[in-house]
């Protein structure tokens, strides 16, 4: 919305702005694999479910392949301009090695993801985040019971 009510971050040729938003409908497909199923999988569930692991560890590693490939390609998704696209993309990657993830696998991706953390704004961002954020409490069983277990499916 905020790229094309400013004019900004998204190609006003038809061809660009096709290509950008096919990224941006991949970012939404792709990061609740990334970040919330393996994620929630990989570090916050409170049983470790080895099948649900593989099965998005392996799908993380499809997706990043995809990314990989088409970085290799042009310095960022949806051509040589810096978009919404790569704006949208590139939070999830921020600490792959916290799910597992060897960055150091993926030469294209990294390159590009470094290349943005550079990026003077982005590094404004992440200095406000920094400075904003509060340390999350450990969760109480109750809390965690609601958010993980059979009472999340109960009436309130």
């Amino acid at each position: 919305y905020l790229a094309d009510k400013f004019g900004e971050f998204i190609p006003s040729d038809h061809a660009g702005r096709t290509e950008c938003l096919n990224w941006l409908f991949w970012q939404m497909g792709a990061a609740p694999l990334l970040g919330g199923g393996f994620g929630h999988f990989y570090a916050y569930a409170p049983v470790k479910i080895e099948y649900a692991i593989d099965r998005y560890t392996m799908e993380v590693k499809r997706q990043l392949d995809v990314l990989d490939r088409r970085l290799a390609e042009g310095p960022f998704l949806a051509g040589d301009e810096y978009t919404i696209a790569d704006m949208a993309t590139v939070p999830w990657l921020r600490f792959p090695e916290r799910q597992g993830v060897e960055i150091d696998e993926y030469p294209a991706l990294k390159k590009w993801r470094d290349a943005i953390f550079e990026r003077p704004a982005v590094k404004r961002a992440f200095q406000v985040l920094a400075e904003r954020r509060r340390p999350v409490p450990e969760m109480t069983p109750e809390q965690k019971a609601n958010l993980f277990g059979a009472a999340q499916y109960a009436k309130r």
